[in-house]
């Protein structure tokens, strides 16, 4: 297949190729992550490396990441922007892979929280993270200088939903703590931007979901309604004015956590 795009190196041991799957859910596409040595100048066919989430089932993509030496294949969580192209890089590179859902999982084992992985001559630990799914992991890749790669928990611009009820806000606001308390890092998303500290977008998104429940109450009471009456679509407007019509799902899941975080309709 010719003219494979290649990955860029965002910095020492990391390249980032991004899928060509734009849409308001995945925002410029989906981030594909290779993990290697640091010591390493250059990311060349022969160098060996962790691949994080191999994205999409999009050939171009799947076949440029395949060109790589890739060792072993993580995964964030079970949307199919993040594992459709599982079986097919599988196939092309018969590297294991491994997620929380053993059906994700090809010739490898589920993760345990915390363990530490030794792969193509890094450490990468797994940090259970459920929220926007129950099943979400980020990971870190460790070294003196260590990196942060989040998934769709923490996103490079905007926010991310909540699959309730797969995902909860309680767990979600959990995971974001146990995200701060841990030491600041690069942190590299799913979808949108890298940043250069962690803490400030995680200390913007816990805030964030401070002010949508303080919104969601002050919709509650402007319309007088409690307990099992009330429903997303009561709030929608209320609470998400002017929102595009192709986000009202989403929207209306994220809501639907919110209720139940506050104890209404769970």
């Amino acid at each position: 297949m010719a003219h494979l795009p290649l990955p860029t190196i965002i910095a020492p041991g990391v390249g980032l190729l991004r899928a060509e799957n734009p849409s308001e859910m995945t925002l410029d596409g989906t981030n594909s992550y290779l993990l290697f040595d640091p010591a390493c100048t250059e990311l060349t066919a022969r160098t060996p490396a962790v691949l994080i989430d191999p994205g999409p089932d999009l050939q171009a993509h799947l076949h440029a990441l395949a060109a790589f030496d890739i060792q072993l294949v993580l995964i964030t969580h079970r949307h199919a922007d993040h594992t459709g192209g599982i079986d097919t890089l599988h196939r092309l590179t018969g590297a294991p892979v491994r997620a929380r859902l053993e059906e994700h999982c090809r010739e490898a084992e589920i993760f345990e929280d915390l363990e530490v992985i030794e792969a193509a001559g890094i450490e990468v630990q797994v940090v259970f993270t459920p929220g926007h799914t129950s099943d979400s992991v980020c990971f870190i890749r460790r070294g003196e200088t260590s990196h942060l790669f989040t998934g769709d928990t923490v996103l490079g611009r905007g926010t991310t939903i909540l699959e309730h009820p797969d995902g909860t806000l309680a767990d979600y606001l959990a995971s974001l703590q146990r995200l701060l308390a841990m030491p600041d890092m690069a942190l590299h998303p799913a979808h949108g931007e890298q940043h250069e500290v962690s803490h400030p977008l995680l200390q913007t998104y816990l805030a964030h979901r401070e002010s949508r429940l303080d919104q969601v109450r002050v919709a509650l009471d402007k319309l007088g309604k409690a307990g099992a009456d009330v429903q997303p679509a009561h709030l929608l407007e209320l609470v998400y004015p002017g929102l595009d019509a192709r986000l009202a799902g989403a929207a209306s899941r994220s809501l639907e956590a919110q209720l139940h975080y506050l104890g209404l309709n769970p």
